[in-house]
């Protein structure tokens, strides 16, 4: 498995949790990591994402101004602030050949980490 995902947890609205995504392999610096979410009975969504090489970083509009992904190293991270329910979903970070917006564009999976928001 070359991608690990973990930090997923039950927190109250307004709260915080940080995902880790643990990236093994060889990563281009053209390649991309990103994070996607799926509720139960919806589409998997993407979140955010990150270029390996440069860093530069893309956000849903669900998301901007709320959550922040970085990267140290083999790591890349997803910081969530001011959580709110309709955040719960199982969140996913994933690796493809270059930045994407839509499932198909990653060709990598982690297993996925649940996240759940209370009210």
């Amino acid at each position: 498995v070359q991608l690990q995902a973990s930090g997923g947890g039950l927190v109250q609205a307004g709260g915080s949790l940080r995902l880790s995504c643990a990236v093994g392999g060889r990563t281009f610096s053209s390649a991309a990591v990103g994070w996607f979410r799926q509720a139960p009975g919806k589409e998997r969504d993407f979140v955010a994402a990150i270029r390996w090489g440069r860093r530069s970083t893309y956000y849903a509009d669900a998301v901007k101004g709320r959550f922040t992904i970085s990267r140290d190293y083999n790591t890349v991270y997803l910081q969530m602030n001011s959580l709110k329910p309709e955040d719960t979903a199982v969140y996913y970070c994933a690796r493809g050949a270059d930045l994407g917006y839509a499932p198909a564009d990653y060709k990598e999976w982690g297993q996925g980490t649940q996240v759940t928001v209370s009210s």
